[in-house]
């Protein structure tokens, strides 16, 4: 809100002279001096407003200030509304997962994909584990296959982290597009 209130000039903020007018009901008045596009806002009780700063001469409107900028936070309240955010969800694997863990590990995988989340697998090594990447990675190609029929991979394997965690992001299937 401060920030449109700092880019649109309105009434005295509009300094340059002569200036296009447009009325309230959208008619074009023509090009006026400053002071005789103000005298008419304020004899209809509203507010000049500067709307293409960058034409010559300027285009000034006048209009109600306060309810045009409702308006317009109202539209962008209801686009937030609408707009679609995608969660994602993180599981945890080791590079010696037992197999029941990794079975119980890809269910939630499974159940999260399902309800349409994205998932982020994540390998997660410490001290000596390190030395042997190639067990995280051979995890991650197990969740990959057992996941083929109801995932793709997004992002594919990738050390993250500062280098102590390998990840894949994986995304549910489509059901209409198999």
């Amino acid at each position: 809100m401060a920030d449109d209130r700092d880019r649109v000039r309105i009434n005295e903020m509009i300094r340059l002279s002569p200036v296009r007018l447009i009325d309230a009901d959208g008619t074009q008045v023509g090009i006026v001096p400053i002071e005789h596009a103000l005298e008419l806002a304020r004899q209809r009780g509203l507010d000049l407003v500067e709307v293409a700063p960058t034409a010559r001469p300027i285009v000034c409107k006048i209009m109600d200030w306060g309810k045009y900028r409702y308006e317009q936070e109202k539209k962008a309240r209801e686009a937030r509304k609408k707009e679609h955010q995608i969660e994602v969800k993180e599981v945890k694997f080791r590079p010696g997962v037992a197999d029941h863990d990794f079975q119980t590990k890809l269910n939630m995988v499974k159940r999260f994909l399902a309800e349409g989340k994205h998932v982020k697998v994540t390998i997660m090594f410490r001290r000596r584990e390190m030395r042997r990447l190639e067990n995280g990675y051979e995890v991650l190609e197990r969740v990959r296959e057992a996941l083929a029929d109801v995932a793709k991979v997004e992002k594919d394997a990738s050390m993250a982290d500062g280098g102590r965690d390998l990840t894949m992001v994986f995304v549910p299937l489509r059901r209409g597009s198999s």
